[in-house]
């Protein structure tokens, strides 16, 4: 689906959805467990993929009109009489990953094209280290993935530089192991955040896990430092899932906060806010979009007790930023960048490129077709916003969710109208965000 979206003035009121992160691990943990309720769960895509897993293990995933129904198979994952299609979904595959490696059986996961060129080697070796046996049918660390348990448990090292979901599927399985699971990271964990959103859903369903020596990181304020590296996670086993009152609340999901924000930072209406909802403190690292905005001088103020963030148009300066911890506001960044004076440097990204496409080069290549200038290394994209005349045109959303609303983003900001491709694939985060555009005033035609 083409999206045409003319430069446009923004005021009013949104809310971002809930949280994708959290809404797959709540899943997945309502279904570890006898049974709970899911409230103002991310109905998207992706995370139909992981209510179909949890199906698959003989668990059952009813949806009400605002939470979900899960009937847990309570710890004991069944052998799926299927191939599980994790479809698009990253997140899916690892976390069910650990599932399948608690069932007494083999499992079979596979996705679409972009999701079987996605790196898992070291969670499969994880895998085999703790006693089940893991395969890529190719022999290349991608799906399609064979996987068979049961696990006992017991202590893993791997590296910490691929993906943060490898540890958090082994904490979210090994809880339900008779060893438990211990995870030493061989080095810096990038996206740490995503893995105490783990920690937090865990303590929420009465699962008790830690970590020692894990590197705060800088919290979004681009420093360029690294953090201390390495470090361990563990969780013991023989624990159940429970959560209190059999239910759990899922909060605002402010990698898609950032999109808001930043549509408010570049086009609102003169002396108007655009203000945010569901904006609550959480463990989610890419609430550093607040401070990022601030730094490069966005007028910005975020009520944490209300869950509003209120944004003004703003002139913005460059900053750099460091996205280790915070992968997926790269093209937010990005697309900020491309409208601030100086250069928006993004640094600590090569992680970045091993999403649903590489979102590095796609935002240095897309944004140079609306007229900025841009340069790429292997782990840095450089923005030149004062380099820059957006003028529009247009751009391949390259079937990438995030690409897609960061490239409208800056459409906003141009002189003339944009069309961005592939407009269908926000349903994997942001299911009505061309609607929420619409709302605030945005001319958006699809």
């Amino acid at each position: 689906m083409d999206v045409e979206i003319e430069p446009s003035t923004l005021s009013g009121v949104a809310r971002a959805p809930s949280s994708k992160s959290y809404t797959h691990r709540a899943i997945l943990a309502a279904g570890y467990s006898g049974g709970a309720l899911v409230h103002d769960p991310l109905v998207s895509a992706d995370t139909k993929a992981t209510m179909r897993a949890v199906e698959a293990f003989g668990g059952s995933v009813t949806r009400e009109s605002d939470h979900l129904d899960v009937d847990g198979f309570d710890g004991r994952p069944e052998v799926p009489a299927d191939v599980i299609d994790c479809a698009n979904s990253g997140t899916t595959m690892r976390l069910v990953t650990g599932a399948a490696a608690l069932a007494d059986g083999a499992t079979v996961l596979t996705g679409d094209g972009s999701l079987r060129s996605r790196p898992h080697g070291p969670l499969l070796d994880a895998v085999e280290a703790l006693g089940g046996r893991a395969r890529s049918t190719r022999g290349n660390g991608q799906a399609p993935l064979v996987i068979e348990g049961a696990i006992s448990g017991g202590t893993v090292s791997m590296p910490g530089d691929v993906s943060s979901q490898f540890v958090s599927a082994l904490l979210m399985a090994g809880a339900l192991t008779d060893e438990g699971v211990e995870v030493d990271l061989e080095t810096e964990l990038k996206s740490a955040p995503y893995v105490d959103i783990t920690l937090e859903l865990l303590d929420a369903f009465g699962v008790e896990a830690e970590k020692e020596g894990i590197g705060e990181g800088d919290g979004g304020k681009g420093d360029g430092g690294e953090g201390d590296g390495g470090g361990t996670y563990r969780v013991e086993g023989g624990q159940s899932y429970e959560p209190a009152d059999g239910e759990y609340h899922v909060p605002g999901d402010f990698s898609s906060i950032s999109y808001l924000l930043a549509a408010g930072a570049v086009a609102a209406d003169e002396g108007e806010e655009v203000l945010v909802e569901g904006a609550y403190p959480s463990a989610q690292g890419d609430s550093a979009i607040v401070g990022v905005l601030e730094r490069m001088g966005a007028e910005v103020d975020w009520n944490r007790d209300d869950g509003v963030v209120a944004v003004e148009r703003s002139a913005l300066s460059g900053v750099e930023v460091d996205v280790g911890d915070t992968p997926d506001l790269l093209p937010t960044i990005a697309a900020l960048g491309a409208v601030a004076d100086g250069e928006t440097r993004i640094v600590n990204c090569e992680h970045v490129r091993y999403k649903e496409t590489d979102r590095v080069s796609a935002m240095a290549e897309e944004l140079r077709h609306l007229g900025a200038e841009t340069d790429e290394d292997e782990d840095v994209l450089t923005v030149r916003g004062g380099d820059s005349e957006l003028a529009g045109g247009v751009v391949d959303g390259r079937g990438d969710h995030r690409i897609v609303m960061a490239l409208s983003v800056a459409a906003l900001a141009c002189s003339g109208p944009t069309v961005v491709s592939d407009g269908e694939h926000v349903d994997v985060s942001f299911p009505n965000f061309f609607d929420v555009l619409y709302d605030l005033g945005a001319t958006v035609e699809r």
